[in-house]
Order: C-alpha cells, then structure tokens, then sequence
C-alpha cells in the first residue's frame, strides 16, 4: 500500500507541474525593466574567462612598421642538429647592444602559406591593418663576450628558430578579471567604434572561447589594453559568404506549405510566398573578446566567451557598457 500511494502521490505531482507549465505557457509575460522579455537565448548568462600571462604574451600583434630586425637569433648550443628551442635552452644572439642579465623578447613576422581569403575582401583589410608577428617567447642574455651574445630560453610560447627577430622586452598590463552578467545578443549598436576581425591567430578563420584574434582599431580610434568587443554578424555576411550561403538556395519550406518563402529571390526564383530579405534580419551576437595588445592601426585580443563560432571577417562593436 505504501508504494501504491507513493506513486499515486508521484503521479499527481507531475499531473500538477504539467499543468502549471500548460497554463504559464498561455499567460502573457511581463517585460523586465529594459523592455525585454529577458530569457536563456536571447540574454544568457555568460561567464568571462580571464586571459593568462600567456594569453597575453603569446597573443601576437600587427603592425604597419616593421620591427627592426638587425638583432636575431643565429642558433644555440646543439646547432645545426637542433634548430628548436624552448625553456631552459641556450641560444646565440647575432647583433649589438646586448646586455648581461637583460630580458628580450622573440618575435617572428609571419606569412599564411595558404595564400587564401577567408571573406573577401582579407587581404586588402590586412594591408591596411599592418604584417602580423607571432610573439616566439622570452630570453635573458647570461654572456656578452662573444660575438654572437649567449641567452637561456626563460619563456616560450612555440619553438624559438633561428632567424627570428630579438627586440627589448616591454611587461605588459594584466587584464582584471569580469564578474559574470547577462548578454544581450540583439542589443542595437552606438558605439562609436566599430571594426572587423580581420586575421584569427595561426591564420585561424574559426574561433572559440580562450582563442586569439586581431581587429582592424588600435589607439588611433582611442582603442586601449582591457577594452571589452561585442563580436557581431549579421545575415548579410552570411549571404555574401560563398559556403554558408548556399543554405539560402536551398528549400526551406514544408511540404504541406501552400504559399513557400524565398529568400533575396529575382524573377526566376521567387515563390507564390513572402520574399525575404536578410538585411530586415537582427544582427546576433555571437560572442565577446578583451584587447590584449594595442597597435596605432590594430589590436590583438583573445575570445573571452562565445555562444557559437566567432569567424574571420566578422563585426566587432566597443561594448561600452564593460
């Protein structure tokens, strides 16, 4: 009899949630102080991940000047056998004005041997924007005496080569840590500054959470290290992206649909249905990234959160209200 009634008991509680669920789904819901229906989708709540001495050491930069690259390194202690080298190795350094006991960092400017446009239109954005340099690692010069001087690997982000570029460390500001909040994924744009991702770190052109990534502002748009950037698209991109825009030519419809709509249709393509146009569709946000590191033309900044794939070529709007 006790499981009897148990069950009955289980059973009436379901009956009554379903219930409630069935006559809440039907009520009107009242807006939240902003005038918004505040739910999981469209205002999700996010958490920041906070970049790492390494994410910020190792994100890379771009740059309209060239670094001077008279001060290189020309090998190291097992050279030629060995042309990798990472933490706690020696390296030679070809070049003047070294001293004992300072730090310099490695730096490498870098080519995409895919020679390939991730959106139209990349390469020219990139001219504009500056050559990209990967940040190699951090070595301490321990001998002066030689020609060439003698370092130690104290911090590497790759494999330190011979030929890559030695320059003066510089320390860089950490990034404070963001409390957890909401995220409006449609909240219209009036920010003042506004640019595009032009390049993904290692020349990726999908993105996610922790990743690295390089905008078209610098601080000659008032852009400075610990800046926050809403990371839009809009439906327009979609439809001018070669690959993701073949999903608007396809049937979209059901079968049991009497008037089907098109989309962006001319006269050979349109239906007896609505016509849509992607340019009255709500640009999205898909996620947000921290500048790490400033240039007059460019900014490098790692992905803090991303509801779904940041991609190359997408939007990137100051969120003022970080």
């Amino acid at each position: 009899m006790k499981k009897t009634g148990l069950l009955v008991a289980l059973m009436l509680t379901a009956t009554f949630a379903v219930s409630q669920v069935s006559s809440t789904a039907t009520t009107a819901v009242t807006p939240e102080a902003d005038g918004l229906v505040h739910t999981s989708v469209n205002m999700p709540f996010v958490r920041f991940q906070t970049p790492t001495a390494a994410d910020i050491y190792c994100a890379g930069f771009l740059t309209k000047e060239r670094v001077p690259d008279a001060n290189y390194v020309n090998g190291g202690l097992q050279t030629p056998t060995s042309t990798k080298f990472e933490i706690g190795e020696l390296v030679y350094l070809a070049g003047t004005g070294y001293q004992a006991g300072q730090l310099y960092s490695v730096v490498r400017e870098l080519r995409d041997i895919n020679e390939y446009e991730i959106y139209p239109g990349q390469n020219k954005l990139l001219a504009a924007a500056g050559r990209p340099y990967g940040e190699i690692g951090r070595v301490r010069v321990v001998d002066t005496r030689n020609r060439s001087a003698i370092a130690t690997v104290e911090f590497s982000c790759d494999p330190i080569n011979p030929g890559d570029v030695v320059v003066p460390f510089v320390e860089k500001p950490p990034v404070a840590f963001h409390v957890p909040g909401h995220f409006d994924r449609f909240a219209p744009s009036t920010a003042k500054v506004t640019g595009r991702v032009v390049l993904g770190k290692d020349f990726d052109g999908f993105l996610g959470t922790g990743m690295k990534l390089y905008m078209n502002v610098g601080s000659n748009q008032g852009v400075k290290v610990g800046d926050y950037f809403r990371v839009e698209r809009s439906y327009i991109e979609t439809l001018r992206d070669p690959v993701d825009s073949l999903s608007f030519k396809a049937q979209t419809s059901e079968d049991t649909q009497a008037r089907p709509p098109s989309f962006e249709a001319n006269r050979f393509t349109k239906t007896k249905g609505p016509n849509i146009h992607v340019a009255d569709l709500p640009r999205r946000g898909v996620g947000e990234v921290v500048v790490l590191n400033v240039t007059p033309t460019a900014s490098s900044a790692m992905v803090v959160f991303a509801l779904e794939d940041v991609h190359a070529g997408d939007s990137v709007v100051l969120d003022e209200q970080q």
